[in-house]
């Protein structure tokens, strides 16, 4: 097998928990109702475009502004909006939710069309129109990401296929079943862009996926596979730029500040798809999994369709589950309860056991240095958790904590379970609340 390896040392290895690797995506039944929230992505929120009583059909646009950092809200089922409401998000915000009521026709929009594509300034308007924002969990709107004001001088485009989370592996059947969308995603991305070179970085635990990108660039040298170690946090964007291309990410620093632009596996998967349908973006595909789920399983989900509907497609809960994520153990969020609905940037529901989900209580630190050894960015955890509780944030801001990632490596290898990860979450908050009073 050919391609470029990146050595990589820190980090920590995981258990991968990969129990559905080997499992199809297949699509989930229509939701009765599904609950789209006009705050999907970073940036400005969304207003809705549709009123109580109205008839949608797929792919209509229910939820836009005007703002450009910003990204359209599409219908993923066809039927009524029966509501325009404010529900609590997953964030805490009481943002306002579009509710439709599915006829159950799937009728697909009359707009729905292929993009017309002629040069950079209408690809970056198809994207817009798409909906389409970073799918590997950040939501930040891919129009904008590829509107760098430096764009002249970007020519490296970076494809995450690590997917170093345990239990996920909704982007790893992506690349399985979408290998000839991705390619074809990537191709325009780089056409309309005008970039030279594009690195898919994948980790060296997915051999399938490895030979079906080595067979299908075969004679493509401007697409290259660099084989990754399997290790976490692979998949974090200053990670796999300095695996891929060997540049280095400054903190404070955009990619396209080095020439780069990273896009996730499903991201250009979608765009690819996008350029050949124009259906917007109305689905996700999401691995659903942890030991309170009876049958784990990938799914393809109508964006919208409530936590619940999901987890009953999988057989329900074999038992009460302690602790609900959206995302993966290391980076996901907690959930108060099953009824939020899924969002764009959302690759997989975990419902955790209490043995799962089992922290253990923290203990005073006993100076081992493993925090410092498992830095992907090389901080010094210890101290940085040492100046957060002296009240000492200029002393976080020397030790460089705007550098920190939020992998978790940290907390996760520390044997007295300090909430590393938090604490400097909180410093980096507080350190920017300094300086807009300054």
């Amino acid at each position: 097998m050919k391609g470029i390896f990146a050595k990589h040392n820190k980090g920590v290895e995981l258990l991968d928990h990969k129990n559905t690797k080997n499992m199809k995506t297949e699509p989930i039944s229509l939701p009765d109702k599904v609950y789209l929230s006009m705050v999907q992505h970073i940036g400005l929120r969304c207003n809705p475009v549709v009123s109580e009583g109205d008839h949608v059909d797929v792919g209509q646009p229910v939820g836009d502004t005007d703002v450009v950092f910003s990204a359209p809200i599409h219908a993923s089922v066809s039927g009524t909006v029966v509501k325009i409401e404010k529900i609590m998000s997953i964030m805490g915000s009481m943002d306002r939710h579009v509710v439709i009521e599915a006829d159950g026709k799937q009728t697909m929009w009359e707009g729905v069309k292929p993009p017309v594509v002629t040069d950079t300034d209408s690809f970056i308007k198809a994207i817009r129109a798409s909906g389409i924002v970073g799918l590997g969990g950040a939501a930040f709107p891919v129009s904008v990401k590829y509107s760098p004001k430096n764009l002249e001088l970007v020519d490296s485009l970076v494809v995450n296929g690590a997917e170093c989370e345990p239990y996920i592996t909704s982007d790893y059947r992506a690349m399985l079943e979408d290998t000839e969308y991705i390619i074809e995603g990537i191709e325009s991305v780089m056409k309309w862009l005008n970039l030279r070179r594009c690195y898919i970085g994948i980790e060296d635990n997915k051999p399938e996926a490895l030979a079906k990108f080595f067979k299908a660039l075969e004679g493509n040298y401007h697409i290259k596979v660099v084989i990754l170690k399997s290790r976490y946090p692979q998949g974090a964007e200053k990670i796999i730029i300095k695996e891929t291309t060997g540049k280095v990410l400054p903190p404070g620093k955009l990619p396209a500040d080095i020439g780069v632009l990273v896009s996730n596996v499903a991201t250009v998967g979608f765009i690819g798809k996008y350029m050949q349908t124009g259906i917007p973006l109305i689905e996700k595909r999401i691995t659903v999994d942890g030991g309170a789920v009876t049958t784990p399983r990938n799914l393809l989900v109508p964006l919208g369709t409530p936590i619940y509907k999901i987890i009953e497609a999988c057989g329900g809960y074999k038992e009460k589950p302690s602790k609900i994520l959206m995302g993966g153990p290391m980076m996901g969020r907690a959930i108060y309860h099953d009824g939020k609905p899924l969002i764009k940037n959302n690759n997989a529901i975990l419902a955790l056991t209490e043995k799962e989900a089992f922290i253990e209580w923290e203990s005073p630190c006993i100076n081992c240095g493993r925090c410092i050894r498992a830095c992907p960015t090389n901080l010094m955890p210890v101290l940085l958790n040492r100046a957060y509780y002296n009240n000492d944030f200029m002393e976080m801001k020397r030790l460089n904590v705007q550098a920190c990632i939020g992998c978790g490596c940290c907390s996760y290898v520390c044997p007295s379970k300090r909430m590393l990860n938090m604490v400097h979450s909180l410093g980096k908050s507080k350190l920017k609340e300094m300086e807009k009073k300054q």
